[in-house]
C-alpha cells in the first residue's frame, strides 16, 4: 500500500514510518524539517515532502503521489494542551488539509485522536462512551472527528479514529515525565520532584503503539473511533518506580511536589477489546 505520513519526524511518525516499511508498504513521509528528517535511517528508502500541511492545500493528493491510504499524525503547538490556538487555528487548517486530500481522490485516513476527550470521566473508557472534553486540545481534536465524519455522508471514506493513551520511548517530549526522570538520573540529582503519584493511567511504549497504529491501517474494517492503548492502568508513581529499577537510578522521589492536572481524573484507562478483534 503506498502511505502518506504527515508528522514523520514527530515522536510517533518517527516510529511509524519503519514500521510500514517493515510491512512492505510504500512511504511518502511529509514533515517540516528535512534536515531533521535526514537523521533517521529510514530517510533513504521514503519519498520525503517537506512540508507544512496546513498550507500545502493546492491539490495534495497529487502533490504528494496519489496516495492509497494517510496516516494523519501532524499537530503544532504541543504539549500546551490549553491554548486556544488548537481550536482557533489548527482545528480549521486541519479540516481543510484533511478535506482536500479526500475531495482529490485519498480514500482512506488514519487520524489520530486522544484520550483526552473523554474529559473527566473515570475507570474504564470504551468508545461508545460521549467525548466531554475539558480542553482546547481535546476540543480540537474531538471536533475534528465530528466535522470528518459528517463529511463522510457527502464524500464517501474509510476514517479510522485512532485514540491515543499515554506513551513513552525515543523522541518523547522533553517535558514529559519520563524524559526528565532520565535527564535526573543521566546528571546524578538525588531527587525527583512529581506529583503525589496515585493517579492511574494507561501507558504504552511508542513502539508498540506505531506498529498497532500501521496493524489499523491493514484493517479498514476496524473504523471508527479505536481506543490505541494497553488495557491496563497503573499508577504514575509504579511507572517511575519502574523506571528507576529499570536504569538503576539511585534518586529518591520527591512525592507531592507538584499538584496533580486538574483536566484529567485520578483514574482512567482505555479498553481496547475493538483493536484486539482485529488480531482474534
Amino acid at each position: 500500500m503506498k502511505v502518506l505520513v504527515t508528522g514523520a519526524t514527530g515522536f510517533i511518525g518517527r516510529h511509524v514510518v519503519p514500521s510500514l516499511l517493515k510491512g512492505g508498504h510504500v512511504v511518502i513521509a511529509v514533515a517540516r524539517d528535512e534536515r531533521k528528517a535526514r537523521e533517521f535511517a529510514w530517510f533513504k528508502s521514503v519519498r520525503f515532502v517537506p512540508c507544512d500541511v496546513h498550507r500545502c492545500l493546492d491539490q495534495p493528493f497529487r502533490m504528494f503521489g496519489h496516495p492509497e491510504a494517510a496516516v494523519h499524525l501532524a499537530w503544532p503547538g504541543l504539549p500546551n494542551y490549553g491554548s486556544l490556538f488548537h481550536f482557533e487555528e489548527a482545528l480549521p487548517a486541519d479540516y481543510r488539509f484533511l478535506k482536500s486530500l479526500v475531495e482529490t481522490g485519498l480514500g482512506h485516513l488514519l487520524v489520530t485522536g486522544t484520550c483526552l476527550e473523554y474529559g473527566m470521566q473515570s475507570g474504564a473508557l470504551t468508545e461508545d462512551m460521549l467525548t466531554a472534553p475539558v480542553n482546547s486540545y481535546a476540543l480540537a481534536k474531538d471536533t475534528l472527528r465530528k466535522s470528518l465524519e459528517l463529511l463522510r455522508q457527502q464524500l464517501p471514506f474509510t476514517l479510522q479514529w485512532a485514540r491515543l493513551f499515554y506513551m513513552y520511548g525515543q523522541g518523547q517530549h522533553p517535558s514529559s515525565l519520563l524524559a526528565q526522570l532520565d535527564r535526573a538520573i543521566e546528571s546524578g540529582e538525588r531527587t525527583f520532584n512529581m506529583s503525589g503519584g496515585k493517579q492511574l493511567r494507561d501507558y504504552l511504549p511508542v513502539e508498540d503503539v506505531a506498529k498497532r497504529l500501521v496493524s489499523l491501517l491493514e484493517h479498514p474494517d476496524c473504523n471508527g473511533a479505536i481506543n490505541i492503548c494497553s488495557g491496563e492502568p497503573i499508577s504514575v508513581r509504579s511507572l517511575v518506580e519502574r523506571r528507576l529499577a529499570e536504569r538503576e537510578g539511585d534518586v529518591q522521589l520527591n512525592l507531592g511536589y507538584y499538584p496533580y492536572p486538574d483536566y484529567e481524573p485520578m483514574a482512567f484507562w482505555g479498553v481496547c477489546d475493538k483493536f484486539l478483534s482485529i488480531g482474534r
